[in-house]
């Protein structure tokens, strides 16, 4: 892990635990005698734990595609271990005895224990697991190979899947990289097959869906469709992440399913600087991660590459049937599936998308418009940031609204950032008519509602951030919707609403509770919220004290294992 990160922060990745540390953490681990070459955790080990040296040394091994690296050695006192220590899920270093000694083997589950109940302790192993895979992504070494083509909307698809979830990797572009004949020949794959995913031993996926991403590389903790969950939240957005941080640290049994990435929609925000606590701003993937390991901190089960395809409601506990066909038991749901930008009514549209047309602004993305003319559509906030992000590398950014300004849906202090800068210009009364190429982009029509004229301009990169659709498909028939497809809730639900819904309890749904009892809607999914990352926060952690007391309404117990 040879890198400026592990230069600057080596003691504070790597700390010496104090022998009354130690001996705290004895009464959690076994004793484990060691002997020169002993091979003591494997990335596909199917048992996850941290191992405490306490005499002799360990070498922690990251595999690779040329073999491995040494990332460091640890010596009585150092400790293995990093983000998926604690998740319980597969890891990417070996790790081998180079002297005999001894060690302390502490499971996963009692490593969660130890950082709820022990605050000097979860001080030292969180800062130290998130700065390690940190120093892992920026060492450019993984067993994970991606091979792909900038030109290629599913290599995009998948490299923006494995970036947000903070998951290692090698790109390697068959346009550009040297070598990459052979590596095809290797592994008996062709450019037609691309993208194509290798995984730990070699194992080859071609053209993967997300879902089989998360499954080939076991991204995900084991779910268990036999538990009834105290809580399950759809969408790990700002608002379902601050209600699994909550709930969980609250004592409840929280699961959480993600269709992509932690984040949502502001995950891919490049930077948010009206965030309270961030002066200096914080990117949305940064800001999504932190909220993700504070809830697996605390214990929430996080699953991402899971869709919600249907809620059924008709009896409690609610079944939640995923797209692969799996069932999930809870007692109580929180809906925070949040909204997708709308689409443009161009009959091509959908070619073009990730090869030219994209629906996020982060680095991936900035660096496939390096040194290019773009267009951003859109009049929001996200809009804002990514023009103001992507003029710090492109030629010239063209912003397009259809109103006529920015004032009523963007904050000032992103309005004032584009007036100045001779960078981007922006057009009103503005809406791309058409988009032209063969196999990417090439050519972008916009028309002026002044002048009805259509103007044709050589550009290759569009992106689109228009309006706002709430992700609600999968729970049609169970929930009530507002005419714009969002969730109404408490105040919201009028009397013929709750007649029509069939409410069955003698009180009025709680605040942000949904015409179904103890299932909540929070963030941007919900009927008349503010569309701010801090208020989707807000109403994610406030919506947990009203899942309590719906909790507390149940005559069956909460945690219980369904019967067959």
């Amino acid at each position: 892990m040879a890198n400026d990160l592990l230069e600057k922060r080596r003691e504070q990745m790597f700390p010496k635990l104090t022998p009354r540390q130690i001996e705290r953490l004895e009464a959690h681990g076994r004793r484990i005698e060691t002997r020169a070459g002993d091979v003591l955790v494997k990335p596909e080990d199917p048992e996850h734990k941290l191992l405490v040296v306490l005499s002799g040394s360990l070498e922690a091994l990251m595999p690779g595609m040329l073999g491995e690296q040494l990332i460091t050695l640890l010596l009585p006192g150092d400790f293995s271990g990093e983000m998926s220590t604690l998740r319980g899920v597969s890891g990417f270093t070996r790790i081998r005895a180079r002297d005999g000694g001894a060690v302390l083997a502490i499971r996963e589950e009692n490593i969660r224990n130890i950082v709820q109940t022990d605050a000097e302790l979860s001080e030292v192993f969180m800062r130290a697991f998130i700065l390690r895979r940190m120093g892992l992504l920026a060492s450019g070494q993984s067993e994970v190979v991606l091979i792909g083509s900038r030109h290629s909307a599913g290599t995009l698809r998948v490299r923006e899947f494995l970036t947000r979830n903070s998951f290692p990797y090698v790109n390697v572009d068959v346009d550009s990289d040297p070598g990459v004949e052979g590596l095809l020949d290797r592994f008996h794959v062709s450019v037609d097959d691309i993208p194509v995913v290798i995984g730990r031993g070699g194992r080859v996926l071609k053209n993967p869906s997300l879902h089989e991403v998360a499954a080939h590389l076991d991204m995900n903790p084991t779910m268990d469709d036999a538990t009834i969950h105290d809580l399950v939240v759809v969408g790990a957005g700002p608002a379902g992440l601050a209600a699994a941080v909550y709930a969980a640290s609250e004592g409840l049994d929280v699961l959480v399913v993600e269709t992509t990435a932690p984040g949502g929609q502001a995950g891919s925000s490049s930077k948010i600087e009206n965030y309270l606590g961030f002066p200096t701003g914080i990117s949305g993937q940064a800001l999504a991660g932190r909220a993700l390991v504070q809830s697996q901190k605390f214990g929430a089960n996080v699953n991402v590459a899971c869709q919600a395809r249907q809620l059924h409601c008709e009896s409690r506990p609610y079944k939640l049937e995923l797209s692969d066909g799996r069932f999930l038991l809870a007692s109580a749901i929180v809906i925070a599936t949040g909204a997708k930008y709308r689409e443009l009514k161009i009959e091509n549209l959908q070619r073009f998308i990730g090869t030219g047309v994209y629906y996020a602004a982060t680095h991936l993305e900035a660096r496939l418009c390096d040194g290019e003319e773009i267009v951003i559509v859109g009049g929001g906030n996200s809009a804002g940031q990514a023009a103001v992000f992507l003029a710090t590398s492109c030629r010239h950014a063209h912003i397009l609204v259809r109103s006529d300004g920015l004032a009523e849906s963007m904050s000032r202090y992103l309005i004032r950032r584009i007036e100045e800068n001779p960078n981007i210009t922006l057009h009103v009364r503005t809406e791309i008519v058409a988009l032209e190429g063969t196999d990417r982009l090439e050519r972008v029509g916009w028309r002026n509602a002044s002048s009805d004229k259509i103007e044709m301009h050589e550009i290759s990169h569009v992106f689109l951030m228009t309006g706002a659709v709430p992700n609600t498909d999968w729970m049609q028939g169970c929930v009530s919707l507002d005419d714009k497809g969002f969730v109404r809730t408490g105040a919201d639900l009028h009397a013929e609403q709750l007649a029509t819904a069939q409410w069955p309890l003698p009180r009025a749904p709680y605040l942000m509770e949904t015409s179904l009892p103890a299932v909540f809607a929070v963030g941007d999914v919900r009927s008349g919220s503010v569309k701010r990352i801090a208020s989707a926060v807000g109403e994610g952690s406030i919506c947990i004290q009203f899942v309590h007391r719906s909790l507390g309404e149940l005559s069956v117990p909460s945690r219980q294992r369904a019967v067959a």
